[in-house]
């Protein structure tokens, strides 16, 4: 049976949504390198950023009040904070460690295995259906990165680098149902706080206990991090906005639009070529996106 008008306008609402964050989080990465290239510590640069989100989202919240969440512990409770801000500071923290022995493009390749590991995930649990349509969609997402930063050879990987970022991997594929869990009630903006105070409370201690919370090289690192911040806000508010909508696999592959853009953004800011996997990768990522719009049949479910 077709999906209504309304259920249809919903999806793309919520895969725009996703995009959108998507885009954000892609934009994060080359001013990361601009911060450490002027000499600025990750945790120092996560820190403001992290910082600068809780400003944004705090702040919107007290403009915007979200409706309560009646029966449930409030945003700002620690088991919260902990479970959003900490789950979310872990994902960053191996994200970013592999790439002391890892290239970015290979972390990049195995960071977005993601995917598979929500899919696996979800059908063991039973939590959504799993029908060829999504196979598909995440196969044409996983090979459009392949195409674009290119498979990483077996022989050239470091054991500890591959530890850890498929940790992160698997991480990120844990959180991303405990963040719909944690949205069960709430309004996202709830939870988006929950991350980014919960994020700027453990980068801050962090960063405190290796003394480089101030080591601020110049104005132009500390602006590097803090617009990091702007565009996670942005990025927290759309992933979770389209997470209620899509449900935890169709979130994670419309993720995967992430690379392309960043991808985009080399090419306009840094005047890089486009090679003709940009193009083939862009192209089923897209395909992959658009695959998704498919309504799946319902299918029974179990809670927890």
């Amino acid at each position: 049976m077709s999906a209504s008008p309304v259920a249809r306008r919903a999806i793309w609402r919520g895969t725009l949504a996703v995009v959108f964050s998507a885009c954000c989080f892609g934009s994060i990465s080359p001013l990361t390198v601009v911060a450490t290239e002027r000499g600025m510590a990750l945790e120092s640069i996560q820190s403001w950023r992290y910082f600068a989100s809780a400003a944004l989202v705090v702040a919107y919240g007290w403009w915007r009040p979200p409706a309560p969440a009646a029966g449930l512990s409030p945003w700002y409770h620690p088991r919260m904070l902990l479970m959003a801000g900490g789950g979310q500071a872990i994902v960053a923290t191996l994200a970013l460690a592999a790439l002391r022995w890892l290239p970015a493009a290979t972390a990049s390749f195995l960071f977005y295995t993601y995917p598979a590991w929500v899919t696996v995930i979800t059908a063991v649990r039973g939590l959504e259906p799993l029908d060829g349509s999504r196979l598909l969609a995440l196969a044409l997402a996983l090979g459009g990165i392949v195409a674009m930063v290119g498979a990483p050879s077996a022989a050239s990987l470091s054991p500890v680098g591959l530890a850890v970022i498929l940790s992160g991997a698997l991480v990120y594929a844990l959180y991303i149902p405990v963040l719909s869990g944690l949205q069960r009630g709430r309004d996202g903006l709830d939870v988006a706080r929950a991350i980014c105070v919960g994020g700027t409370l453990c980068f801050a201690t962090w960063s405190m206990l290796s003394g480089t919370l101030f080591a601020i090289p110049d104005a132009v690192a500390l602006g590097a991090s803090v617009l990091q911040g702007v565009l996670a806000s942005g990025a927290f508010v759309g992933f979770l906005a389209g997470l209620r909508i899509l449900g935890n696999v169709r979130t994670a592959i419309t993720s995967t639009v992430e690379p392309f853009w960043t991808t985009l953004l080399g090419v306009v800011l840094l005047a890089q070529p486009v090679g003709t996997g940009t193009l083939v990768g862009g192209a089923a990522i897209m395909a992959a996106v658009l695959l998704l719009q498919r309504p799946v049949a319902s299918a029974p479910t179990r809670s927890s």
